[in-house]
């Protein structure tokens, strides 16, 4: 703000006394040193336009084709993703569906395999349950032989008590055909 109130207060003093010589001479201007100032401006601008802006500038300009790259690449690996997403989806969703066959062919196979042994555990039940009415029929058969056998004995063995005599081998089985034809009966 300084600087405003003097120039402000300068340009009516200079138009009074009459040119921008004067003006120049009161605030000290000198030619030589505002040529050298200026050449010595050019050679530092120089210097750091070649020397340091440049290279920032190359540098910033690598930086910014790099940040492209990365981002173009992200871009191409967020498309491979999901291209990759979808893939595991598809063979996830076929794995289900054969994982579902299977199991529903197991199933299947599990119930053929359930009546087959079925069928064949009541075959088995049946042929052991025939096995078992023809060995109890043999074993009646067989007890019924005994006992008329027994029987056929005990009669005889009686018959000779009480009649007090001895049977012949005729008089046995006489007896023994009676007591068999009323325990058929």
């Amino acid at each position: 703000m300084n600087l405003y109130l003097l120039l402000a207060n300068a340009a009516p003093a200079a138009a009074e006394k009459g040119g921008v010589k004067e003006t120049l001479e009161q605030f000290g201007w000198n030619p030589w040193a505002f040529l050298c100032q200026v050449i010595s401006f050019s050679i530092v601008a120089f210097l750091l336009n070649r020397f340091a802006y440049k290279p920032v500038l190359a540098m910033l300009e690598e930086r910014r084709k790099r940040i492209a790259e990365g981002l173009a690449n992200a871009d191409k690996i967020k498309g491979h993703l999901a291209d990759a997403q979808k893939s595991a989806e598809t063979i996830l969703a076929k794995a289900n569906a054969d994982a579902t066959k299977m199991i529903e062919e197991t199933r299947a196979a599990a119930k053929q395999v359930s009546e087959r042994e079925n069928q064949r555990a009541v075959q088995q039940a049946a042929e052991i349950i025939q096995k078992a009415r023809e060995a109890g029929e043999a074993e009646q058969k067989r007890l019924m032989a005994e006992l008329r056998k027994e029987l056929s004995r005990l009669v005889v063995d009686t018959t000779a008590k009480v009649t007090g005599k001895i049977l012949t081998s005729a008089d046995q089985q006489k007896i023994t055909s009676e007591a068999n034809k009323e325990l058929a009966a």
